[in-house]
């Protein structure tokens, strides 16, 4: 991480959610029940799906062995991945309060700061992980409403027809409504949510009270006889168990908005409890009516309920789509001002909470493989084979990344850190490898996406770099220009001139252009460059920093972090008071549009220059992006061949 440069005092710090005050009674009760519906509405709504599925294929027999090894297996898998791997070790690893896997490539990338190819190695490695979560944002929406609305067919086989339409529709709405924001119905989520999990509970406990002897399935004892008389059968069956921890993810990505003590009670106090008694209702079914195993969630209600349980099950799971729509969009935003990803549309939907934002692009696109995912497929059944691996190897590089943070970030013994993240590694990677049983059933799908994610990415981030190269190797140093050209002056006319330059200490090509087109100079010149850091968030006392460069000019440094909303004008203002004139109606700002133009070289291949060309020239306009007056915008351009 680049060192933040120490800036203008004039105006007080935000303070970060890392420096808040612990929530504590009616506060804490509220931010506890606005995690369930953000939190934990992907986990959730696990149990529609993730028992049937370890059955549905026929490589495990519904016997009472097995039910009581896979019941075992689903307990000990919430515990050891959810319990103790998120909520009481990654929880730890906050980056200035805020969680998710581009928090912890920055933390992890910072702690080996000292080591530049394993920091590259790591930067890699998290690039991969961040695409393939896209893959996850593609299938988690379809699986989870499609499941529900298969309750249709359920309570009444007639409307099995209408399943996919129905499925279909909801999302369509669901992506169609997210321009408005959720902040009118985001109240509810929680609520809602609150009500599923008490009707998990309701509906697993008579079932458990009937056949009480399915609790034994709480020794691991269970889980390991499993694996000891059918070993191929029980890894078979962990491709289908680890559908109980997705989106244990969004543990770890959803701190900052809510913080480590009500996620941690919310999973301690009720969300686990809820799962662990449905999923512990349905095998006490199962042992008593191995026939249903067809779709043992919905067949444990009574039939007079069927239909009510899925509205609400399909209101559960668009809440949870709704969840990862919106951390799609967050994880956007980050990797746009890390670059990651070129500049796109990003619109803020609420006045109050800057944290609501809605992504054009990111939007339908989603929706458009999501609609394709459920067209392909068909059958929740069926997108289960296609589950599991991306989340697997997010799980996995997310286990990785903690070994660096708390090895070299947090300097614990080596031995300590290699018996920790290795526990924990070998069953992420145990997971993954089952997993890949599936590869050419479906998950093959979510791959191609990360993968596709992925080669955007890295195009990406190589072709600014070579860009950056380039326009440096070309560049004439600042300070020595603006001597020279002082020596026979130009004319100078009133105002103030904003030009932004990539690199400090360099001339931006506006400014040259300028020169050589109009001939003249502004009576006050500031070189602005803009920094985004490997930190969520930096404070308006560590914004900006200013140099003079003499003859009334100065080259100015703002600081944001990838969760800040960078905008120039605002963070110019604090300079007031320290002898730059800024009036609002006097300042231009000057931008160089470069023109990337592919050529044979020492760079990338010629198809992944022309496909960096392509997504540069289509990023969103930089004057959006910095928040600049689009009336005081003078745009020059220029060209850049890589």
């Amino acid at each position: 991480m680049r060192r933040t440069i120490p800036a203008s005092h004039c105006r007080s710090s935000p303070l970060k959610p890392s420096e808040k005050a612990a929530p504590t009674g009616g506060a804490l009760a509220t931010l506890t029940l606005a995690a369930l519906g953000v939190v934990y509405g992907d986990i959730g709504t696990s149990p529609l799906y993730a028992l049937k599925e370890v059955f549905h294929a026929g490589h495990v027999p519904a016997t009472a062995d097995n039910v009581l090894g896979v019941l075992s297996l689903i307990f000990w898998t919430m515990t050891i991945i959810v319990s103790l791997k998120y909520v009481l070790l990654i929880l730890r690893a906050d980056n200035n309060g805020e969680g998710g896997l581009i928090a912890m490539l920055a933390l992890a990338t910072t702690a080996v700061k000292e080591r530049p190819q394993l920091r590259r190695t790591l930067m890699v490695v998290g690039l991969f992980g961040t695409a393939i979560f896209y893959g996850d944002g593609v299938i988690t929406p379809a699986i989870s409403v499609l499941s529900a609305v298969e309750g249709l067919e359920v309570a009444e086989p007639a409307l099995h027809a209408f399943v996919l339409p129905i499925t279909l529709l909801v999302l369509t709405g669901l992506f169609a409504v997210q321009r408005f924001g959720t902040g009118g119905i985001g109240k509810f989520f929680g609520p809602i949510t609150l009500v599923w999990f008490i009707v998990l509970i309701a509906l697993g406990i008579p079932h458990v009270l009937a056949n009480p002897a399915v609790l034994v399935a709480l020794n691991p004892a269970y889980a390991a006889g499993f694996f000891a008389q059918q070993p191929l059968v029980a890894f078979i069956a962990l491709g289908a168990v680890v559908l109980c921890v997705t989106g244990g993810e969004a543990l770890y990505a959803d701190m900052g908005h809510f913080g480590k003590r009500p996620i941690r009670i919310a999973w301690y106090g009720l969300v686990m409890p809820a799962l662990v008694i449905n999923y512990f209702g349905q095998g006490a079914m199962l042992l008593k009516h191995p026939e249903a195993v067809a779709n043992p969630f919905f067949l444990m209600a009574p039939d007079w309920s069927q239909l009510p349980l899925v509205f609400l099950a399909t209101a559960a799971t668009v809440i949870a789509s709704q969840a990862l729509i919106s951390a799609a969009f967050s994880v956007t935003k980050q990797a746009i001002q890390l670059g990651i990803l070129p500049r796109m549309t990003v619109r803020h939907t609420s006045v109050k909470d800057t944290g609501q934002i809605y992504v054009p692009f990111v939007n339908w696109g989603l929706y458009v493989f999501i609609v394709l995912a459920v067209a392909l497929f068909k059958s929740s059944s069926n997108l289960a084979s296609a589950y599991g691996i991306a989340v697997t190897l997010d799980m996995t590089i997310t286990t990785v990344m903690t070994f660096f943070v708390i090895r070299y970030g947090w300097r614990y013994p080596l031995g300590l850190c290699l018996a920790v993240t290795g526990f924990f590694l070998i069953i992420d990677v145990t997971f993954f490898l089952s997993n890949m049983l599936k590869l050419f059933k479906g998950g093959w799908f979510p791959l191609v996406l990360g993968i596709g994610m992925f080669l955007l990415m890295l195009t990406w981030k190589q072709g600014r770099r070579l860009m950056r190269d380039r326009v440096r190797d070309e560049a004439i140093e600042l300070k020595g220009f603006l001597e020279a050209i002082f020596i026979s002056p130009p004319v100078r006319v009133s105002g103030t001139a904003v030009f932004l330059v990539a690199e400090e200490g360099l001339t931006p090509n506006a400014l040259m252009h300028n020169l050589k087109h109009n001939k003249v100079l502004h009576e006050y010149n500031l070189f602005v460059t803009v920094k985004h850091h490997e930190v969520p968030w930096i404070g308006f006392d560590e914004r900006v920093s200013l140099a003079s460069l003499g003859h009334d000019c100065w080259q100015v440094t703002l600081n944001f972090g990838f969760k800040n909303d960078p905008d120039v004008p605002e963070a110019l203002q604090l300079l007031k008071g320290r002898g730059v004139p800024l009036d609002d109606m006097d300042t231009s700002y000057f931008l160089s549009r470069d023109t990337v133009i592919p050529t044979f070289g020492e760079g990338m291949p010629l198809w992944r220059e022309k496909l960096f060309a392509s997504m540069h020239r289509n990023a969103a306009d930089m004057a959006d992006f910095l928040n600049l007056p689009s009336n005081r915008i003078v745009e020059l351009g220029a060209k850049v061949e890589i």
